[in-house]
């Protein structure tokens, strides 16, 4: 079963391979650091981590913590647009 990861509302497909996850991943978050370049952009250091986390726990884990800082962040400014504080 291939892995998805969801950006948004897309799901995107990863490859079926975990050392080619884990390749596909290091290559944007290094091609990332690289953004100053023509080319490559900082862009490629989240999706670069966001590939990884598939694979590695500590990544996993950070991304889930991001996930429920930005529901939560999310939430707060519904309310307080709403008025219903």
């Amino acid at each position: 079963m291939a892995q998805k990861i969801r950006i948004f509302d897309r799901r995107l497909h990863l490859p079926k391979s975990k050392p080619v996850r884990i390749g596909l991943g290091t290559m944007l978050v290094g091609g990332g650091l690289l953004g100053f370049l023509p080319v490559l952009g900082f862009w490629m250091i989240p999706l670069g981590l966001l590939v990884l986390s598939v694979d590695l726990p500590a990544v996993r884990h950070w991304r889930r913590q991001l996930t429920l800082w930005w529901d939560r962040h999310k939430d707060e400014k519904q309310t307080g647009q709403n008025g219903t504080d």
